[in-house]
């Protein structure tokens, strides 16, 4: 018995500390953060007011802001125009918000200080995501998980399809913008190819439940679950696992290496950053005052977080 103690002692003596860290700088948006992205130096954010904002997270400064026109609510009363899903690509930015019509979204490309609308509540699209594939090119989810490919040039979706009955919940991108992870309430994940549209791979199993965000880089997805599981996957191989959570997952992202995860694991909101290799914890963030929508990885030590609330939270780890 006192071996097997010891042996327990020098195993868990071998086990990675977990340490604790708190945010190293906080930027304030006009409104609760809706998405997020990191493009270089500048982070672009949407937010519920009504706001594309952008931010030089290096110069500690917002460098610009574009306020979208008010839309009526179905009192008649005028509200922001939630921005939903925000993207930039070589000085063209991507806003996706509410057009306050029967679910339908409008769809805006702002470049050279100027906006124009691509699609407007009367094209009745109930678009949930949009992300740039190139300049040319956007990626569209769709609340009935629908996918599409838009040409800005034609204005046509040079694909369309349902990838499953299960209702749309978010997708990403990987580096270079070749594949997307799609994620449903029936938690099943979906790789696909964007240019064609062709099916990789669908993923299921681990999640068994709606899984809220997920993330693709490398050979790996990661899945923030309702069932509270912050699953992994090797989309190539379909290996997979998962870490189990204290309280539904709402966030979940990959380094760019996909060497580390980071989850959202518990109703404090604290963010806990994986070792995918060792499958161990190696990071707990611990700081964050609301329910979380984005993660984001800059490196393997540099990461944002952003809620149901004004602040974007930016976190050093080693």
């Amino acid at each position: 018995m006192r071996r097997i103690l010891l042996l327990w002692a020098v195993l868990w003596s071998l086990l990675p500390a977990i340490e604790s860290y708190t945010p190293i700088e906080k930027i304030s948006a006009a409104g609760a953060v809706e998405d997020m992205v990191l493009r270089g130096d500048h982070l672009v954010i949407g937010t519920a007011a009504g706001t594309m904002e952008i931010y030089d997270y290096l110069q500690k400064r917002q460098i610009a802001k574009v306020i979208l026109p008010k839309i009526k609510d179905f009192m008649g009363d005028s509200i922001p125009a939630a921005v939903n899903s925000v993207d930039e690509m070589n000085g063209r930015f991507l806003i996706l918000s509410n057009s306050g019509v029967g679910g339908y979204s409008d769809l805006r490309i702002r470049e050279n200080n100027a906006t124009r609308l691509i699609y407007r509540a009367e094209d009745k699209k109930a678009i949930s995501k949009a992300r740039f594939i190139d300049r040319d090119h956007i990626l569209l989810g769709y609340l009935s998980n629908d996918v599409a490919l838009l040409d800005l040039k034609s204005g046509k979706e040079l694909y369309s399809f349902q990838i499953s009955e299960s209702k749309f919940s978010d997708f990403a991108l990987n580096e270079d913008r070749s594949l997307a992870a799609f994620s449903c309430e029936s938690g099943e994940i979906t790789v696909l190819e964007t240019r064609t549209g062709k099916i990789l791979k669908r993923l299921h199993g681990i999640n068994l439940d709606n899984v809220n965000k997920v993330d693709i880089k490398k050979d790996y997805v990661v899945g923030a679950g309702k069932d509270r599981r912050a699953s992994w996957y090797n989309w190539k191989t379909g290996e997979g696992g998962y870490f189990k959570a204290k309280f539904f997952i709402y966030a979940a992202a990959l380094s760019p290496d996909a060497s580390r995860a980071a989850y959202a694991m518990d109703e404090q909101n604290d963010i806990t950053v994986y070792d995918l290799l060792t499958k161990s914890p190696i990071a707990l963030l611990k700081g964050q005052t609301s329910t979380l929508n984005c993660i984001v990885f800059k490196d393997d030590h540099t990461l944002f977080s952003a809620g149901e609330e004004r602040n974007v939270l930016m976190w050093k780890i080693k």
